[in-house]
């Protein structure tokens, strides 16, 4: 058994996000409404992650639907159809997702 010594221990990192707050200590408690505002503002982060996500979504769903489409007999007709509707239609839907949150910013 080898005893492992302070420099073959490797310190413990974490990257922390650009978002994350650096709270000054000397600085007196946040208000309620200081704390409302901070609250709603991550929210509203939180909410254009998911948005971001979502259209993403929508933008491969669009792809798969094209594929399937396109993928001949292999898939019954019904199918191939809907596949068709939504390979046409996706890529709109995520398209008017962007520009409503372009227009919030």
């Amino acid at each position: 058994m080898t005893k492992k010594t302070s420099a073959d221990s490797k310190p413990e990192l974490r990257i922390v996000g650009t978002e994350a707050a650096v709270y000054d200590l000397m600085r007196a408690p946040e208000t309620t409404a200081e704390r409302v505002k901070r609250l709603q503002m991550e929210a509203h982060a939180l909410a254009l992650e998911e948005i971001d996500q979502f259209e993403k979504l929508l933008s491969q769903a669009a792809q798969k639907a094209k594929d399937i489409a396109s993928g001949g007999d292999a898939y019954p007709v019904g199918v191939r159809e809907i596949a068709t509707r939504l390979a046409a239609d996706l890529p709109t839907r995520a398209e008017t997702i962007r520009t409503i949150v372009g227009r919030l910013g």
